[in-house]
């Protein structure tokens, strides 16, 4: 299985079938529909009613504030930066006006409730960090000492909170109070990311997942980072922070998915007697 980044287009490649996250559910759908992995595959019955639940404040709450702090929070400057700063003024104006105008809409926005609406999307956010911090504890992942697409998802969401919002982001300061979820990033994150070579292959597994042009930060307490070098004409510090941002933003949660389909192998392979039928080998 290999994760691509064409043309800063994110997509998953397993034999004949390429998948994008845009597509059948996203890319964990995909997969499942694919019959290529289930990722919540022999999640204990007793597990369901709370992991459907978590699930969607990820799916809901966290989805919104990520959308909106890259949408609206600081007028768009942020993902005017990421998408458009390559495009000619008027074109890049014009485009980031009309998708700015689509969030606000998605989002229940207008100029009258401005306002109520950020504060009750933060209230939100901050109410499912917590969730989720009280759910996870001390453990390795949210339910069953096993990865499940709910660890899959909220990584992909946290990696693009701590790496690609800026540090004056309201959302990126919620996440950091709760140690644990922070914790929970930066282990998975340097055992399967970043003890991978600087080629971007992922660890070993029987699905043999890589990864290319997928960037990496070192870990660190600040999460912060130190500007990559440009081989062509010299940027500023500030475009080199949103290249970074943009790049880390695209390829975070395929990350995230193919992190949790190497482990998920693992798993699978360390349950004696237990055979779903498929042959995962390359």
């Amino acid at each position: 299985m290999v994760a691509l980044l064409l043309h800063h287009i994110p997509y998953v490649e397993y034999g004949d079938c390429v998948l994008y996250n845009n597509e059948k559910g996203g890319v964990i759908e995909c997969l499942k529909a694919e019959n290529i992995v289930n990722l919540d595959s022999g999640l204990s019955g007793g597990c369901s009613p709370d992991w459907l639940a978590t699930k969607a404040l990820v799916g809901a709450w966290l989805s919104e504030a990520a959308k909106y702090e890259l949408w609206v929070a600081s007028n768009g400057n942020g993902a005017y930066k990421i998408y458009f700063s390559d495009l000619s003024w008027p074109v890049a104006k014009v485009l980031h006006w009309k998708q700015t105008r689509t969030v606000r809409q998605q989002l229940g926005i207008t100029d009258l409730n401005a306002t109520e609406k950020e504060e009750e999307i933060y209230r939100k956010a901050a109410t499912a960090y917590e969730a989720l911090s009280q759910r996870l504890g001390e453990q390795t992942f949210f339910f069953d000492n096993r990865p499940t697409s709910l660890d899959a998802i909220f990584l992909g969401h946290a990696l693009f909170v701590l790496h690609a919002l800026p540090d004056t982001s309201t959302l990126r300061s919620s996440l950091l109070q709760h140690d644990n979820l922070v914790r929970y990033c930066e282990h998975l994150k340097a055992e399967y990311l970043e003890s991978s070579s600087s080629s971007s292959s992922m660890p070993p597994s029987s699905f043999s997942p890589s990864t290319s042009s997928t960037p990496r930060r070192k870990p660190s307490s600040s999460w912060s980072s130190k500007p990559k070098p440009k081989a062509k004409r010299e940027k500023t510090e500030e475009e080199k922070k949103f290249r970074r941002r943009a790049k880390y933003f695209l390829g975070a949660q395929f990350v995230a998915v193919l992190v949790f389909l190497s482990v998920f192998a693992g798993v699978d392979n360390a349950e004696d007697g237990v055979e779903d039928g498929f042959d995962y080998d390359e």
